[in-house]
């Protein structure tokens, strides 16, 4: 029987700002100095903005229900492109997944004091694993479960330590500390060099969509669900903003790691005047690693929720449907957490070091997902162009008629497409042989990922659809 216990308004922020707010990519941020101010607040009014508008509308359309964005797009552009899309949007976080693990490690190592956890290949790759299926079986429970840990996380890990961030930095300028120079000396606007940074500014604002698969389980979704997508708007704009910038202005990035920088930042503005309160710092940073455990929760059990509608439809073997008494779906969290497992031992032993690993993850996070974002915007535009007439009942509609609508997709695709074509400039920071195992893993992962949803449908899902008819299927 599955859990039918409605979730309050911050309960359903809480999972999902946990689903997109990214604190393990500040770090990666403050690599661009103040040219983060300019892409997170581009990035958030012209790429975050939009998805989250657009879909307030799609996902609240009454024929559209079922499956989040599969329903999206597959009842727009056909069933084929939504299978795509969800499996993107699952795919994608298959490998995010690692690039959380990689900061939690990175904070416990810290406040463990045990390095080895993070320099230690094996070691660091074994910890990822056990993490990983920790969770995994935890989500076991239901989205009761998860949302408590979401709210929780999201409290604990990301608004307490981001407001003592925040604070610290403040005294820290107001008492004469100089700002990095690396924070200074870049200009606001990008440049050929920081171009390629845009990638990791779209995946501080990924994801808003994903928890629309529980749309149900959110109390009065038609008033709720487009309140919701404002407020994380904002949410997401401001602590962005807030974290990236600390980090740029205490931080150099000569000194700076990709992993634990956050950590750093903590350091240099609470041991320089109080070194006696190092034992405040572990605190952070275990608080930190609790945050990004938080979202790991909420991203295990949400895209598999839409692929569990799908596998309902018959895209999917018939034991993909098997659901637990709290009505989560166990066979795809043990299939996901294979593939995660796999996605660790590639990045952790054949990424070329750290910063090599850490890059290539997010990148490759950001190219599977923009995948499914363009599927996304298409089937918006098919959905305002073609199907206006159809009467289509919907919660909420984008204000403004179908030119401000056209406005706002063509913005989000705009960025979308850009985004995707930054994630294969190597980063600036990279040496010559790094940059070339970067792209040549991020360019071999793409391409057969991309493939995967329309071959696996061509030889599959087609003939086992409830969906198609015999002519259909011919």
């Amino acid at each position: 029987m599955q859990n039918t216990k409605k979730l309050s308004l911050f309960s359903f922020f809480a999972m999902t700002a946990s689903l997109f707010i990214t604190v393990y990519e500040y770090p990666t941020f403050a690599e661009s100095g103040k040219t983060l101010i300019f892409f997170l607040l581009v990035c958030g009014l012209f790429w975050f903005l939009p998805v989250a508008l657009c879909a307030a509308e799609i996902g609240t359309v009454e024929a559209f229900d079922g499956g989040g964005i599969f329903g999206w797009v597959g009842k727009t552009l056909g069933e084929k492109f939504g299978f795509a899309a969800i499996f993107f949007q699952w795919f994608q976080i298959t490998v995010g997944f690692v690039t959380m693990s990689y900061f939690i490690i990175g904070a416990l190592s810290y406040a463990l004091k045990f390095p080895e956890m993070n320099d230690n290949k094996l070691i660091k790759f074994l910890v990822v694993v056990l993490i990983f299926w920790l969770l995994t079986f935890l989500q076991f429970k239901g989205t009761k479960t998860t949302s408590q840990i979401a709210k929780a996380g999201f409290v604990i890990g990301i608004i307490i330590p981001v407001t003592v961030l925040l604070i610290f930095t403040i005294k820290y300028v107001a008492t004469g500390h100089a700002v990095t120079h690396s924070f200074l000396d870049k200009s606001f606007f990008p440049n050929k060099q920081t171009f390629s940074s845009l990638v990791t500014f779209i995946l501080a604002y990924v994801g808003v969509e994903a928890s629309a698969s529980h749309i149900k389980s959110l109390d009065n979704p038609q008033k709720n669900y487009p309140l919701m997508m404002i407020y994380l708007v904002i949410t997401g704009i401001v602590l962005s903003t807030i974290g990236g910038t600390t980090v740029s202005m205490v931080v150099p990035v000569k000194h700076l790691s990709l992993n634990s920088g956050v950590i750093q930042a903590f350091e240099v503005l609470i041991l320089k005047g109080h070194p006696e309160l190092s034992w405040l710092v572990e605190i952070l940073a275990i608080m930190l690693a609790f945050g990004v455990l938080a979202q790991v929760s909420s991203w295990i059990v949400s895209p598999t929720e839409g692929l569990r509608y799908v596998a309902d439809q018959g895209l999917l073997p018939k034991n993909c449907q098997k659901i637990n008494k709290n009505g989560v779906p166990t066979t795809l969290l043990i299939i996901q957490g294979v593939i995660v497992t796999i996605w660790a031992a590639v990045l952790t032993f054949g990424g070329g070091g750290n910063a090599v690993s850490f890059l290539t993850a997010i990148s490759l996070t950001v190219v599977i997902y923009l995948c499914g974002y363009l599927l996304f915007f298409i089937g918006y535009f098919v959905l305002i162009f073609k199907k206006s007439n159809q009467g289509l009942k919907r919660a909420y509609e984008v204000p403004g008629g179908r030119k401000v609508k056209a406005l706002l997709a063509s913005l989000g695709m705009g960025m979308s497409l850009l985004a995707l074509v930054s994630s294969f400039i190597a980063p600036s920071e990279l040496k010559a042989n790094e940059a070339k195992t970067y792209l040549i893993t991020l360019a071999f992962s793409s391409v057969i990922t991309v493939l995967l949803p329309f071959v696996f449908y061509h030889i599959y899902g087609k003939k086992h659809s409830i969906n198609l008819t015999n002519k259909e299927r011919k």
